[in-house]
């Protein structure tokens, strides 16, 4: 999905990848039950984090980037229909898979 909005600053637009409802064992989990995603996908990026001098640092993160977040970090909102998350890139743990 392309989104037509750019985050500001430092913060960085997420899809939550949402986990399997069938346990391998075949046990079908309640929504109740589940836990909040961890995994996500990188939607926008915004220009990065501004120094106290002025410059800017880009971020390390880019769209289509494959991201583990904490569970409970960001914000959830919706925009076009779609659940995603915004966030500051310092939530972001790790990069899982580069995009490209």
């Amino acid at each position: 999905m392309k989104l037509d909005v750019t985050p500001l600053h430092d913060r960085v637009i997420v899809r939550r990848i949402e986990a399997l409802e069938v346990t391998d064992g075949g046990i079908v989990i309640p929504e109740t039950a589940k836990e909040k995603p961890q995994e996500a996908i990188v939607l926008a990026v915004g220009a990065g984090r501004f120094t106290d001098r002025g410059t800017i640092i880009p971020l390390a993160v880019f769209s289509g980037d494959r991201v583990l977040i904490s569970k409970w970090g960001g914000t959830d909102l919706e925009f076009d229909g779609e659940r995603v998350t915004i966030l500051r890139e310092e939530e972001i743990l790790c990069v899982t898979k580069r995009a490209g």
